[in-house]
């Protein structure tokens, strides 16, 4: 009876359509005899669409008692018209923890949106538009994605009425219009050129000793050519990983790379590092048992092995080292998730990522043809890579670490090596200029090292402020004037509660270095904190990616952090506004300038 059940089911999927297979779906339905049928996805959701405005058009959904549709589900693309599609603007849905999607937000009963529109016409015009929604019964069966399409009459617009504005757009949004616009090629070039601006951002500089330590690890080896070949197993990995992450992102709304920023791949990555490094210090040589050796030597005469092990690298710090998010990665993925389009989102990504590695590549070809190839000079070039990787195990550190242990660890990082470097030792009058340069290096980082230890018994957080618990009176924190959200239910009251005041929502993670770099640059700039003291400044801080920050990003289609959001004095946000991504302090305060024009 439970497969008849189930047969039954699945004969029509337009009225059941269940997501799940025919036996699951079953389950919850249990006996056709004993237990209603599920409504058709038409009667459990009816949809109606009508033009509210020449320039707006209301969707609208009534819901059968137990049955819901989910927020983030709700998709509008246009067929034909002469009109542009704004942002749909949805109000807020209540909170569900969901067998399929875990928390999530939902909406039950009824829902009604608007859709603003940008005439391009004055004159009646037909609008073609498919609307796409999700939703599931309560008894924990699903159905797939739902597809309507709806044409309307769009009415002229008076002569005496002016011209609508241009709808604005955001940034990334007008990247991933783009897509639409540009041919294959163009777009794919274009991504190349983002790629390689990225390159030169803080995420990819912790980059540079991975793959330089790669290169110099080979030791006499290395030549031109191999060093060639080791960049570009770096780089062609994780320009595919940034692909293959960044297309399932697009799809699935789910950030992949925040998953790697859990404590034990944190540790585990650092402990690689710590190990590479002391590898180059010359206290072990890491390599596989002899026997390993000799089998892979027999099935890859040219040492393939070394080009793997970079490529491995390259997926490694892809998913770790680099999981900030930027503009022209949000608008390839904003038109994955609105088009499905992976082929051309995915060719997008991968040449983001190309460009990001193009800089990489140039630097570890030119080490494998500066590099010494013998004598003294090459370990001591080895040392300082060792030293370089540590540095970078630190830094992965310092995001699950109390503040106070990673500036002791700092601490160490430049006091180890100064006293290598002869800082604490006399050096007679006679001495080659290079030992004393390297004395003056060495109590340089002495000196600071010791400043880093005085910083942390004080309670300091800032690697490049280490006093600055002296004078915290005097320099009040960044962001005292914010206030925490971590979940929807928080955000919602923050918004009422800032009612008649513009809203700023600020997404950070201790481990998105953009984050720290807008924390530090743009927000603490005095104009730019003025300009801030006129709104009600809220901060997300989704560090630890749980459940609930999840969801968080989810109802705004956020992939990750760094992200600002802005809200209108009626709590509703303006898409126009976002921010994606490092933002300058001069473009930041031109940007609050520009809210209500831009919000308008």
């Amino acid at each position: 009876m439970v497969w008849l059940s189930a047969a039954l089911i699945w004969q029509a999927p337009t009225h059941a359509g269940l997501a799940k297979s025919p036996l699951d779906a079953a389950k919850p339905l249990g006996l056709s005899l004993f237990q209603d049928k599920l409504l058709p996805a038409d009667q459990a959701f009816r949809f109606y669409a009508e033009v509210e405005s020449p320039t707006a058009v209301r969707l609208s959904w009534q819901i059968a008692d137990g049955y819901y549709l989910y927020r983030d589900r709700f998709k509008v693309e246009k067929l034909s018209g002469e009109a542009e599609l704004g942002a749909l603007q949805l109000p807020p849905g209540e909170r569900k923890q969901d067998p399929e999607f875990g928390l999530t937000e939902v909406y039950h009963q009824s829902v009604s949106a608007v859709l603003p529109l940008r005439r391009l016409s004055r004159t009646a015009t037909e609008l073609t538009l498919t609307v796409r929604y999700q939703g599931c019964a309560e008894r924990g069966v699903c159905y797939p994605p739902q597809v309507q399409t709806a044409r309307l009459m769009l009415p002229a617009i008076a002569a005496s009425q002016p011209p609508p504005p241009r709808l604005a757009l955001a940034k990334q949004d007008r990247i991933a219009q783009l897509f639409k616009d540009q041919s294959f090629w163009l777009t794919f070039v274009s991504f190349l050129g983002f790629g390689i601006l990225l390159a030169f951002t803080p995420c990819c500089f912790p980059m540079l000793p991975i793959l330089s330590g790669i290169i110099v690890g080979q030791g006499q080896k290395i030549t031109t050519l191999r060093a060639f070949g080791l960049s570009m197993s770096y780089v062609l990995a994780s320009a595919l990983t940034y692909t293959v992450f960044g297309v399932l992102a697009g799809l699935f709304g789910a950030n992949l790379q925040a998953a790697f920023q859990s404590t034990w791949a944190i540790v585990g990555v650092s402990a690689l590092f710590v190990a590479l490094a002391l590898s180059m210090f010359g206290l072990y040589e890491l390599q596989l048992p002899l026997s390993w050796q000799n089998r892979l030597h027999r099935l890859q005469p040219k040492r393939g092995g070394h080009f793997l092990n970079a490529a491995a690298m390259g997926m490694l710090s892809t998913l770790v080292v680099s999981p900030c998010v930027a503009a022209p990665l949000a608008g390839a993925l904003i038109y994955i998730g609105q088009t499905g389009d992976a082929i051309l989102g995915g060719a997008a990504l991968f040449a983001l990522g190309l460009g990001m590695g193009l800089p990489l590549v140039a630097v570890g070809t030119s080490a494998g043809k500066l590099l010494p190839k013998a004598g003294l000079w090459l370990n001591t070039v080895k040392a300082v890579f060792g030293v370089l990787l540590i540095g970078v195990a630190i830094w992965l550190l310092s995001r699950i670490l109390p503040p106070s242990a990673t500036l002791f660890l700092w601490a160490l990082w430049l006091i180890v090596p100064a006293v290598y470097l002869g800082a604490a030792s006399s050096l007679s009058p006679e001495a080659p200029h290079r030992q004393k340069l390297g004395k003056a290096l060495g109590i340089a980082m002495l000196t600071y090292g010791i400043l880093l230890l005085v910083g942390a018994a004080l309670g300091s957080r800032s690697v490049f402020q280490p006093l600055e618990p002296l004078t915290a009176q005097k320099a009040p924190s960044t962001t005292a004037f914010s206030r925490p959200v971590s979940s929807t239910s928080a955000l919602d009251s923050a918004l009422q509660q800032a009612s008649g005041k513009w809203v700023m929502l600020d997404f950070y993670a201790d481990w998105c270095v953009s984050c720290q770099e807008m924390e530090s640059q743009t927000l603490t700039d005095p104009k730019v904190k003025e300009a801030l003291a006129k709104l009600s400044v809220l901060r997300a801080d989704v560090t630890a990616n749980t459940e609930a920050h999840q969801i968080l990003m989810r109802r705004f289609n956020l992939i990750g952090p760094p992200a600002i959001l802005f809200f209108d004095p009626q709590g509703q946000e303006c898409q126009a506004a976002r921010l994606i991504g490092y933002v300058p302090p001069e473009e930041f305060l031109t940007h609050l300038n520009e809210l209500p024009e831009r919000c308008g």
